[in-house]
Order: structure tokens, then C-alpha cells, then sequence
């Protein structure tokens, strides 16, 4: 019997209702990890798409359970340290440790930096760079105690390593979780607790597949569909794709997450189809 590359561990997962969050329970479950999974199942005021609900955590219960896995799933809002550490006591109750942390839950708006409002900015920085420094605080203390090492991944994006236009708050959210992320893999590496950020070029999810963001992309076309936002932004990336699958980033923080990358910490892992490259060869017509 093959044993699974995370068999045994558990792992704690925000945004798993959907998108990357869902694919990283499912594909961490696949290699043996038990799950506690949150979600905030709610949308934002200041955000042009619709956010998750409790149904979508739903469906990853089911889908994680149909693994035969255990799964506890709670509503928890990462910009809350107190409902984040009342999902780490029950998962703790449930299965006695955490092993993996993947604070990847985000959101996104869009505008010129001079014409964001105050609160989509807040909005933004709230929970792409606060809720994932909150989410560490809550489930790494346990990790420290228990003495046995682990995986912390932060979700972050290529926007966290170089500028987007009209994402400036979003853009300073997420360098802020490679800060982050470098000086908690300084401070924990004493015990044993690698800390990694991932840097994904757009990925096929809610938050990219909208119209918002498909007119965006294609420079403020009103209406626009999948169909022409997947020619326009083939653009971004050096290889001829307009965007990468949850899964793509579920294989690296799996990889992240297992014992194969046990003295792997501090890096910036970019799964960017070329994006970030400065030179790109033109794509075939």
C-alpha cells in the first residue's frame, strides 16, 4: 500500500469553500491529511464578484469526506482572530494537532491606486495580508507546543513580486505577505516550522472568472466573456495561456507541505507560466 505524502498530518486551510482553497483540501486529502477547513461564506460590498457561501463549504465537506478523509469545516472570517481560533480549538479537539497551515484566503477589487476608496483599500489589506497574519497566529502557537515541526504556506501572487496597475492595495497586500513570510520563516525555523509563500500568475477561479476582471484585462471592455478574456490574457504569461488551474498550486503546496521539502523555507515559489519573465516569445497566431 502506498502511503500518502502528507499521511497522518492534518492541515488547516482558509477559503477552502472554493477556488484554490478547495483545491488544496481536496488535493492535501488525496496524500492522507485530515482537514479543518474555514471560510468566511460571504460577499464584500467593495468586491465586483460574488463571494463563497456556506454551500460551497459544503461541497468541499462532501468532496473531502468522499476521499475518505475527515474534514471539520467552520465559518470563520480571517479579519476575526477570535472565530479563527475558535476553528483551531475544535480542530485541535478533533484530530490533537495541526500540521499544515495554508492561509490562502483573499479577495480582490480593482481601481487606479488614486481612485480606490478607503474602504476597499481597508477591505483588501484586511484580509489578503491581516487575515493571513492572523490566520499564523492562531494555529502556529499550537504547532510550537506540540514540538514536532510543520509547513506554513502563504498564499501571496506574482503581484507580490512585482506591480500590477489598478491593484495597488491588492499589490501591497501581497508583498506584504512576502515580508511576512520571510521574517516568520526566520523566527520559526528554531522550531522546525518551514514558512514558503506561493506566487500564482491568474488562476481559473471566482476571483478571476468574472466579468469584472475579464473586462479589466482586456482594458475596460464593458461585457466581456471568458472567450475573449482567454485570448487577451494569454498576454500576461510567456507560455500561450490566458490563466493556470487551482490544481497547479495545490501540487506546489503539497509538495511544500510534505517531507520532501523538509529543509525547503523562505522561498518565494511562482507558478506563473512565464509571466514574471522579462523577455517573452511571442505566441503563434
Amino acid at each position: 500500500m502506498t502511503v500518502g505524502r502528507v499521511e497522518g498530518k492534518v492541515a488547516f486551510i482558509t477559503g477552502a469553500a472554493r477556488g484554490q482553497g478547495r483545491a488544496h483540501a481536496l488535493r492535501l486529502a488525496q496524500e492522507g491529511a485530515e482537514i479543518i477547513a474555514v471560510d468566511v461564506c460571504q460577499s464584500f460590498d467593495t468586491v465586483p464578484y460574488d463571494g463563497s457561501t456556506e454551500s460551497d463549504l459544503a461541497q468541499t465537506v462532501k468532496e473531502v469526506e468522499a476521499l475518505d478523509r475527515r474534514i471539520v469545516a467552520r465559518k470563520a472570517d480571517v479579519r476575526d482572530l477570535g472565530s479563527l481560533q475558535a476553528a483551531v480549538d475544535e480542530g485541535l479537539s478533533e484530530f490533537g494537532h495541526i500540521d499544515i497551515v495554508c492561509a490562502n484566503a483573499g479577495i480582490a477589487s480593482f481601481a487606479p491606486a488614486l481612485e480606490l476608496t478607503e474602504e476597499m483599500w481597508q477591505e483588501v489589506v484586511d484580509v489578503n495580508l491581516i487575515g493571513v497574519w492572523k490566520t499564523v497566529k492562531a494555529t502556529a502557537p499550537s504547532m510550537v507546543e506540540r514540538g514536532q515541526g510543520g509547513s506554513i504556506v502563504l498564499t501571496s501572487s506574482i503581484a507580490g513580486l512585482i506591480a500590477f496597475p489598478n491593484l495597488a492595495h491588492y499589490t501591497a497586500a501581497k508583498h506584504g505577505v512576502t515580508g511576512l513570510m520571510r521574517t516568520l520563516a526566520v523566527e520559526l525555523a528554531p522550531h522546525r516550522i518551514r514558512v514558503n509563500s506561493v506566487h500564482p500568475t491568474t488562476v481559473d477561479t471566482p476571483m478571476v472568472a468574472n466579468e469584472p476582471v475579464w473586462g479589466l484585462f482586456l482594458g475596460g471592455v464593458a461585457g466581456a466573456t471568458r472567450e475573449q478574456a482567454a485570448e487577451g490574457m494569454k498576454a500576461l504569461n510567456a507560455m500561450p495561456i490566458p490563466w493556470v488551474e487551482s490544481v497547479d498550486i495545490s501540487n506546489a503546496v503539497l509538495y511544500l507541505a510534505s517531507d520532501e521539502a523538509r529543509y525547503v523555507t523562505g522561498t518565494t515559489t511562482v507558478i506563473d507560466a512565464g509571466a514574471m519573465q522579462p523577455f517573452k516569445v511571442p505566441h503563434s497566431a
